[in-house]
């Protein structure tokens, strides 16, 4: 599944959610993803349109204009039936550092996060 974007929107710890990390777009054909996980939770929700669902073992990969999640192939209905989810994104460069940190939030313990910057 592919996705084009002009912002990736983060926020990696946010109080008045209980600490919630998150990442949010909005495709050009406006398609919504979002990827959230608490701190105390083993899991991370995504959601794709509106219906959400909790998957561990994520892969997400992100360089300057890509992200790419990968989900196992059990879960790939979350993403209506592909396992890899590539979303290219215009995201300013200042703006890299804290998608890469709201990212390691998400996924420390729980996924695996590549870092292509």
């Amino acid at each position: 599944m592919q996705m084009t974007t002009a912002l990736l929107i983060v926020n990696p710890c946010d109080d008045e959610e209980d600490n919630m990390a998150m990442l949010c777009c909005h495709s050009d054909k406006g398609e919504m993803f979002l990827m959230t996980r608490y701190p105390d939770e083993d899991e991370l929700e995504i959601t794709l349109d509106g219906e959400p669902s909790t998957l561990d073992g994520v892969k997400v990969t992100l360089s300057p204009t890509r992200l790419l999640i990968e989900i196992a192939a059990a879960d790939a209905d979350v993403l209506n039936g592909d396992d890899v989810l590539e979303i290219t994104h215009d995201t300013d460069s200042s703006d890299l550092a804290e998608v890469e940190e709201t990212l390691q939030n998400i996924l420390k313990g729980t996924g695996t996060y590549i870092s292509q910057l």
